[in-house]
Formats: structure tokens, sequence, C-alpha cells
């Protein structure tokens, strides 16, 4: 439908261009509009202009209203009795073999006017760079070799609509079967037609009007190649398939402007861009652009292009709604200098210079039309510009060019007046010169005092006939086979072949820079940061500060204003505090509340706050949990190394005693003291001992294990053979017969010591089997990280201390049976000091212990305390004695009575038992087999004579006779190894 469009435009536009032609020649034309203008106001100090054009066509057809606006581009004018056409059609002929086509900005866009005043820069300047750069290449011996360059070169005035109907003369010598009979003038003649055939386009400089022309030109396969359009749409070849360009794309520009604001750490700016192809292209790519880099859009507004040209009321309301947002400082416009102007002059009448720093596009920048006059309201702009350099030599060309030298431009004397603000005598009358009321003498000049500044940008228009050049030479090259001129080959030149050498053109042009089209037929990404400074008071430049390369920024950041010297802030809110999460307002995600985290939250994504896992606390920026350094008994503290030491010197205490018993195992009070259980009970003593040091170790699960199953053991060990001794005692003294009891040898009393310990080591493995032992993290509070065991946590080590506390129990109640036995068995009085001893201490550490648990060094001290204090106290109460009889009383350590002399004499006594002996280190025997018997004893006592025990046992009932059968029955191999046992 596109083509079709298309295609009906053309042969309209054809038909109307033919039937003008026969008629009269446009430019010379004038006409006598007095009857529309008969309503003027008759005074001569107030000039009205009448906006309202006369709609008597100019052609015998009326054009339809699809056309009206085309066709009113010849309006009419009366002021001050002159009559005129505006806009002229002119065009810049140059004859050559080849011919490009121009489109050029010649003009400045008007709402009430087809064409404004002369665009100095971007369009005469641009149009004398073309020229200037094909006078090069015709210069050039060789070069093209045999050929000349020709141009034709029309004027868009910066309209789409307008500039396409130029472009329809860029299609008429393509165009090769109209015949006499399709079109007829009115007078019955056949049409002069007379257009040479164009092989490639130079423009438009607009993106919309390139858009246009582009489609137009697609159709006949005329290459076209711009050097200011822009837009990022241009780049589609498979809608623009013959257009090219020598400027980058929109979307590099956009990628420069969103890296500047990202190094200026802006996060909310507003945007203005134009209301055309150009400027909605690029606000498309910036809009993503920014959303993937998180920055905000306070404002964005459209300035009004395509429809019209807005008045000083529009621009104020933008301004306004920039000032809604004041925090958002920073303004990206994106626009043409005509737009943009308008809006500098509406900060300025509303008193917000300084408010805003500008972010410019290439459109705009560093064109004087923006900043003449409005210095203060521009200052601070940093602007994207295309990297472009002088073309060599042009200046001076065109400071050379006056209006007698310059006849091929149609357009210079239009643009002397404009520069020079004077008339040209017996130049054209155009709604800018009928003011004038100096007139132009020609000598006048041109330079920097007078105002004249170059375009910054010609090296694109030099590029873009370059471009054309090198492709023309390379395809001559390869179809003419050398021959100079235009060969036939090259008759007519083949759009879709030249645009292919197009393409892969690569050469360095009158600025010096190499260039070559990018895939999608762009110029390459290459950018200058520029920045508009007040060096010096009242004195501005546009100096650089950077430049963009192929997706990468290089800038340093300028001062701004010369009275503002920190970067302006550009943020919705300010940044969070540590410990603070944002809730976002306005349903963006730049402007937010602030709100406080608690203590050991961190923030999460931004704006929740997440607790740490037990055992983590947040880090100084709360960004993350860090782990809790874990506590729990250093072996270098002082509560180790104190229990360590103590623990120690028990070992070392245990271990002497060995070594004494071992040394002294024959002496007689050793050897009554049961050898082979006081071992035993030594052995778990030193475990007892042994388990602080594990107790003071970094907990892991196989320490654990070793825990629980030792601290349980080492004291069944202890009170298994106090268990044993206490209740071979009991069982001797309880007896009322002369029969010896049974199992009291030594033998039996290890196998009944050894399957009480086998009780507890089988309870501890069908305890480990169910509960395996684990090391596990403690937290009594959110700040506090414990490693410790399992077991220690609840009563589970209860379930280790329950048997040992029952055998603690027994020998308690044995040690109370037993506490009236005869003197001479006066151990039992110790071994019950000993179990009263350990249950004040247990009654003691078990709440002790549960409270606590929250201190790993307090707990673990108050443990080994407990357990070295029940094992001293067992070594001191039962070793202690016997250690004092064997170093410090030797002469004791010998057989002595069991009954004290005359203790029981006479028949009064006769009913009493001997309750008590001599006091003496023998007290009950754990040797050999004792086969002595009362009656054997007796007679062996009474062979020796010894009077004094004779005489006392002469006055013994029978009943003390038993009494002493029954410690006989105790007594050691004394009675084979010493048979002086005096009774």
């Amino acid at each position: 439908m596109i083509v079709f469009g298309y295609l009906y435009l053309l042969f309209r536009l054809i038909f109307i261009t033919f039937s003008g032609t026969c008629c009269t020649d446009v430019e010379d034309r004038k006409y006598g509009v007095d009857d529309v203008y008969e309503k003027m106001s008759k005074s001569t100090d107030n000039v009205t202009e009448i906006n309202e054009a006369s709609n008597a066509s100019r052609y015998e057809t009326k054009p339809t209203s699809f056309y009206g606006e085309m066709m009113s581009s010849y309006r009419k004018r009366k002021l001050l009795g002159y009559n005129y056409t505006w806009p002229v059609k002119r065009a810049a002929e140059i004859d050559g073999d080849i011919i490009l086509g121009g489109l050029m900005m010649i003009h400045e866009r008007e709402d009430r006017r087809i064409c404004g005043p002369i665009m100095p820069q971007g369009g005469i300047q641009a149009l004398e760079c073309m020229l200037y750069t094909m006078d090069w290449v015709n210069a050039q011996k060789d070069f093209l070799p045999g050929i000349k360059l020709g141009a034709y070169v029309l004027d868009d005035c910066d309209k789409d609509t307008y500039g396409l109907e130029q472009a329809v003369d860029f299609i008429k010598g393509s165009i090769g079967n109209i015949d006499d009979f399709t079109y007829r003038c009115t007078d019955g003649s056949s049409p002069a037609i007379r257009h040479k055939r164009i092989s490639g386009v130079l423009g438009a400089a607009s993106s919309v009007t390139s858009i246009q022309v582009a489609n137009l030109l697609k159709l006949f396969k005329i290459p076209q190649v711009s050097f200011f359009s822009t837009s990022p749409e241009l780049s589609n070849k498979q809608r623009f398939e013959y257009f090219l360009r020598t400027v980058p794309s929109d979307t590099n520009q956009a990628d420069a402007m969103v890296q500047i604001i990202q190094e200026l750490n802006w996060t909310y700016i507003s945007i203005l861009y134009e209301e055309s192809n150009y400027g909605i292209q690029a606000f498309t790519v910036l809009e993503e652009l920014l959303s993937r880099n998180d920055i905000c859009i306070a404002v964005k507004e459209r300035l009004t292009k395509d429809s019209g040209v807005a008045d000083d009321s529009y621009y104020d309301s933008i301004v306004q709604k920039l000032m809604t947002k004041p925090n958002a400082r920073g303004v990206i416009i994106f626009g043409s200098d005509q737009e943009v102007a308008g809006v500098m002059r509406a900060v300025h009448r509303n008193n917000c210079t300084g408010l805003f720093s500008w972010i410019g596009s290439d459109g705009w920048s560093a064109r004087s039309l923006v900043f003449d006059g409005n210095e203060d309201q521009v200052e601070g702009t940093i602007s994207v510009q295309p990297t472009a350099h002088p073309v060599t030599g042009f200046d001076k060309y065109f400071k050379s060019l006056t209006v007698q030298n310059n006849k091929r431009n149609p357009w210079f004397t239009e643009f002397w007046e404009h520069f020079f603000n004077c008339k040209w005598p017996g130049s054209t009358i155009t709604p800018f010169n009928i003011f004038s009321k100096k007139l132009c003498t020609g000598e006048e000049v041109m330079s920097s005092e007078t105002g004249y500044e170059a375009e910054k940008q010609l090296q694109f228009v030099s590029d873009s006939v370059l471009a054309f050049v090198y492709a023309l030479k390379a395809m001559h090259a390869d179809v003419c086979n050398g021959i100079p001129g235009v060969c036939r080959e090259m008759r007519p030149i083949d759009g879709s072949v030249l645009l292919n050498y197009l393409k892969n053109v690569t050469f360095n042009g009158l600025s010096g820079d190499e260039f070559q089209f990018s895939e999608n037929g762009d110029g390459p990404a290459r950018y200058d940061i520029i920045h508009f400074k007040q060096v010096s008071p009242k004195n501005y430049k546009w100096i650089p500060i950077g430049e963009y390369r192929d997706g990468k920024l290089n800038i340093t950041i300028p001062r701004f204003r010369l009275d503002e010297p920190l970067v302006p802030a550009s943020i919705c809110s300010p940044p969070c505090m540590p410990g603070q999460a944002k809730k976002y307002i306005e349903g963006g995600k730049c402007c937010w509340h602030c709100f406080n985290c608690t203590k050991y939250q961190i923030i999460r994504f931004e704006t929740v706050c997440e607790d740490c896992l037990l055992g983590y606390l947040p880090n100084d920026n709360r960004t993350t949990c860090e782990m809790i350094p874990l506590k729990y008994m250093d072996r270098e503290s002082l509560w180790a190394i104190s229990i360590m030491m103590f623990a120690a010197a028990g070992m070392i205490c245990t271990i002497i005693v060995i070594l004494l018993f071992l040394w002294y195992r024959h002496t007689p009070v050793v050897r009554a003291s049961g050898q082979e259980l006081s071992y035993v009970l030594l052995g778990g003593i030193f475990l007892c001992y042994a388990v602080t040091f594990l107790l003071v170790q970094k907990p892991s699960d196989i320490k654990c294990g070793v825990q629980k199953m030792g601290i349980g053991l080492c004291f069944t060990i202890v009170y298994s053979a106090i268990l044993t001794k206490t209740n071979r005692i009991h069982r001797i003294f309880r007896t009322r017969s002369t029969t010896k009891p049974s199992f009291i040898s030594p033998k039996s009393q290890l196998i009944i010591c050894g399957g009480i310990i086998s009780v507890q080591i089988l309870f501890s493995a069908l305890w480990m089997g169910f509960s395996p032992p684990r090391v596990m993290h403690y937290h009594p509070s959110p700040t506090e990280s414990h490693l410790i065991c399992a077991a220690s946590m609840d009563a589970s080590y209860m379930v280790a201390f329950a048997y040992p506390m029952i055998l603690i129990l027994i020998c308690t109640v044995y040690a109370i049976l037993t506490r009236r036995i005869p003197e001479a068995f006066n151990e039992s009085k110790y071994i019950g000091f000993t179990m009263y001893t350990t249950c004040i201490v247990w009654l003691a550490f078990i709440p002790l212990y549960f409270t606590t648990t929250d201190h790993d060094e307090i707990n673990v001290f108050t443990m080994s305390v407990t357990v070295s204090i029940s094992a001293t106290v067992t070594l001191f109460c039962l070793f202690t004695p016997k250690l004092y009889i064997i170093l410090l009383h030797p002469e004791r350590n010998i057989r002595q009575p069991l009954m004290k002399k005359g203790k029981f004499g006479g028949s009064n006594e006769s009913h009493k038992v001997a309750n008590k002996v001599e006091h003496t280190a023998i007290s009950e025997g754990s040797y050999e087999d004792n086969n002595v018997n009362c009656h054997a004893m007796i007679r062996l006592n009474a062979t020796k004579g010894q009077k004094s025990r004779a005489t006392q046992t002469d006055f013994e009932t029978p009943r003390v006779r038993l009494i002493r059968c029954a410690s006989c029955s105790v007594m050691s191999t004394f009675g084979k190894e010493d048979t002086e046992i005096k009774l």
C-alpha cells in the first residue's frame, strides 16, 4: 500500500509539474492579490502581515485537499505595495557528466510560511561545502578519468512534505515511459521535458524528510547519502535499502548521553524531545537505555515541530512543568536548534536561569541560533557532537565568496542580506528583506569579527560527496576497463550496482579522518563531548571535555557554571543511610522514603528488611549477613589454663601414688590395701583428670563422642572399685558363721568390678547409637554463637552420669552400713567420707551446670572442676592415710594385733562384741585365699606360747571367738609369710 501511495503521489506531482511547465516560469510569476488584501489596515505605523493567502490556484486543475498544503507553498503577500511570491523555487545547478542531487535545509521552518529565513550554517554552508568538495574532485587529474561531476541542489525548508515535493525533480530523469499523449498542456502543446538523470542524492538534513525522500527514491533505485539525519529508524535496511549516511545513528548518541548521566551520578532527569522522527526515535532509545540503567524520567515533553511552530506560551508551559520537579535538575534536550532556542528564551522569561543543567543533542548544540542572546541560560550545557574536523581549505573558500563571484548559488544573495542585515539592490523581495533600510554594497567582508562562524559538522557533507565519488571511481574502474569518460556500461548508472560500491568505500576525507560505512550503512560511532563554559565573566566558549568511541566514554567532569563549582545533583531522593530500606513512591524506582530495619536485619533488594539467620549478624553496610565468630573454650584462656593446671597436678599426684604403690608393693600397708582394686581405682582417678584436657578442645563430632563416653566411664571405674571394696567388707562383717564369704578373692573382686564397668560401656554404646554425638551451634542471644556438643545443651549428659550416680548412692549406703566395723578395718570410714563429699559436690554441680549453659567457658570450667574435685576427694581420702604411714611412719607399716589388750576381759564382757581394734593400716585383705580357719589360728597362737595373748584368750567367751574368727578370715597370706601374728 505504501508503494501504491507513493506511485499515486508521484504521478500526481508529475502531472502538476508538467502542467506548470507549459504555462509559465514559476520564478518569474507574479500575482495581483489586491483583492485579497482589500481589508488591510490603512495605518502606516502598524503594518500587519496577512497570513491567509489567496486560494486561487496557478494551475488550471485544482489539486486535491491532500496536496493543498503543498500547493499553498506559493503564497501571495502584499506589504507596503509589494507583490511577491514566497517561497520562490530555485535550484543550484552545475553541469556535469554525472549529476548528484542535493536536498539542503537552506531555509528554516516556519509555521505560517512554507519556508522561514535563511539558515546560514546548516543550510548555506552545507551547500557550499558540497560544491567545494565537488570542485576539489573535478580539479583532481584522473581522479575520475574523463568524468566531470555535476550537481542539482534543491531546498526543503526543513519540512518533510515540502522536501518530498522538491525531491520529485530527482526522479523525473528516471522516468522513460512518458509520451506526448500522456500529458498535454492547456493550449494543446506537448510538455517540454528537460530533466537530467540523477545518479545519487545527498541529503536530506532532517531525519523525517530523509525518511519521506528515501521511500520515494527507493522506488527508482536511486542511492541516497545523508549527512545530518541521525534517526535510528533509518538503520532499518529492510525499509530503507538505498539509504546511507555519514553520521552515526542516534542510538550511539543516546548511549553516550546515558553514560554521561551515569558519570554525573544523576538518577532523576527530564527529557524534552522534538515532535519529529528524529526526536521521537531518539526518545524511544533513550527511554529504554535509561530504564536499563535505573535512571528515572521526571518530566517528558514534546517540542512542537512537525505540527507547526509553537508560540512563547507553549514553551513557557514546558518550563513550568520542568519546575514542578525541582530535584530533576538534569534535562536532556533532543531537538533542533530552532525549538531549543524557544526553550531557552522561556527559561529566561520564567526566571529559571541556572536551575537546570542541559544535556544536548547534536541537533542544537554549538549552534549560534541557540546560544546567541541566551548565553546565561545555555551555560553549563554538556553536548554530544559527532566527531568532525574542519574541511581543509573550506573556511578560506567560503570567506572569499561574494554575491558577484558566486552566481551558481541562487540563495547566496539572500544569505548575504541576512548576514549583513541589508538588501541587495534588485534582489527578489522576501518576507525577510522587505523592512531592510540598508542597501548592500558588495564591499562587506565575512570574518569572525563580523559574526562568521563555521558549521562544526561540515565534514559529514564533504564525506557524503566523497562517498559517491569513490564509489563511482571503483565502479568506473571495474566496468569501463580504463576507458576515460562515462562508458556505455554506465549509461545510465544502475543504482543497485552503485549502492554496492557505496557500501564498500573506504577513504580519508578532506578533514583527514578515515571513513567507512558500518554494517547498517551508518557513519562511524565517534562523538566529541563539548561543554558550553563561561571561561571568564561574559565570555562563553564551547570547549571539548571528552570523547565517545565505539561504545566507550572518556570524559572529564567540568565545572558546570562559573558560580557553581560543584556538579549539580539530579536525584529524586537522597540515598538511605546504612540500615535503612526504601519505600518507593510515585510508582517509580527513583523516589522513595527511607525506613529503619531492625538491629538484626539486612537490606534485601533495597526495599525489604530480612532477618539474618541465627549465628549471623549484618555487616556494617547492612548488605549481607556475616557469621558470628564461634565461641568455645579456648585453650589459651584463663579458665582453660587454670583447670588444665589443676588436672595436670592431679594426674601427677595420681602417677606418684601409683609409683609409690608399685615401689612399696610388698609392704603390709600396700598388701593389705587390695592392690588390684587400688590400681583400678587409681586408673579411674587418672582418667577423671584426663577428661579435663578433652573438655577444653574445640568441639567436633568425634570429640563430642569421646566426651559422651569418657565422662561417665571414668566415674564408673572409680566408683565400681569403691563399691566392690565396700561390698566385700559388708559381706564379711555381716556373716554370723565361721564359713568364709564367697567371692572375696582378688580375682573375684576384679571380675565383679569389670562387670559393673561393662554395664556402663554397654549403656553408653546404646545411647550413642540412638543419639549419635554431634557438634552444634548454640545461640543464647542473636549476637552470640557457641560451638558446643549437643549433649551439653540438655539433660543428655545426665544420662552418662546416671549410672555413676547410682554407684555413688550404693557406695554411700555401704559406707553407712560399715561405719561400726572394728577399727582395724576403718578404711570404710574414709570411703564413707569420700562418698559424703562426692554427693555434696555433685548436688552443687547439677544446678550450677544447667544455669551456665549460656557461658561456654564457665560451663566447661564447672564440669571440669567437678570431675577433678571428685577425683581429688577420692585420691586424698583413700590414699593419703596409707601414704602417711608408708612415707612418714614406716615403723607402723607392720603386722599389729587386731584387738586392744584387756578390752574384753571378765565375764561381764562376755555379751559384748569387740568392735574396736588397735589403729592400724591393716584393714582388709585382698591377696591370696585365706586357708586359715579359727581353730587352726588358735592352735598356731597357742604353740607360740605368747603369754599376753594366751591370757587374754582364756577369758574370751565363745561369742568373742566367733568375731575373732571373722577377723581371721579377712587376713591375707600373713599366715603363710609371717607366723608371728599375735592374738
